[in-house]
């Protein structure tokens, strides 16, 4: 014969459990929307009082944008602001007295959509995009397509990880969205 346990035990494991996951979720939400640059983003630099050195820059293969006197100066895996001081550290290095330096992403890199959708294909990235809206760029599932297993590719070749998601899991620049195929 078991004891029974106690209800209050019961009712303080059920909420630390509720807790925890509350914290899981916020934690991820808060991971997927920061933002890095990479490859094939378009970023305007503008520095204030030189309208020479300002202007519209793709990021290159290499994760580099290409500045006037400066040169190459990498921003892969950078935020808009660390990129901001990493440019304001370079001018200032022999170049510029004061520089005042802005960075702003005007073009964000593709998304990829693959498997079972109607238009698998490389798209135009809409910031606040979730799975489910990139489905629907994508031309919607086929009769085939499981929207109970999808994931999400994220990250550059090495570091790339795969993230199980969810029709309302927020999709990035880049990422390449996997929906697989329902068997039954």
């Amino acid at each position: 014969m078991t004891t029974p346990k106690p209800r209050l035990f019961n009712g303080l494991r059920t909420a630390l459990i509720t807790l925890l996951a509350l914290i899981a979720m916020t934690m991820t939400a808060k991971a997927q929307t920061i933002y890095v640059m990479d490859s094939g983003d378009t970023v305007r630099v503008t520095v204030f009082g030189e309208p020479d050195l300002s202007g519209e820059f793709k990021v290159d293969a290499m994760g580099r944008l290409n500045l006037a006197l400066i040169g190459p100066i990498s921003v892969r895996n950078l935020t808009t602001d660390q990129a901001r001081q990493k440019i304001h550290d370079a001018y200032l290095d022999g170049y510029l007295r004061h520089p005042d330096i802005a960075v702003e992403i005007i073009v964000f890199r593709p998304f990829f959509i693959m498997g079972e959708v109607n238009q698998p294909g490389s798209y135009d990235y809409v910031p606040g995009m979730n799975v489910l809206n990139a489905i629907a760029v994508g031309g919607g599932l086929t009769y085939r397509g499981d929207e109970d297993d999808i994931e999400i590719l994220r990250g550059h070749d090495a570091s790339r990880v795969v993230i199980p998601a969810t029709l309302a899991t927020i999709v990035m620049p880049g990422d390449i969205v996997r929906v697989a195929e329902r068997y039954f």
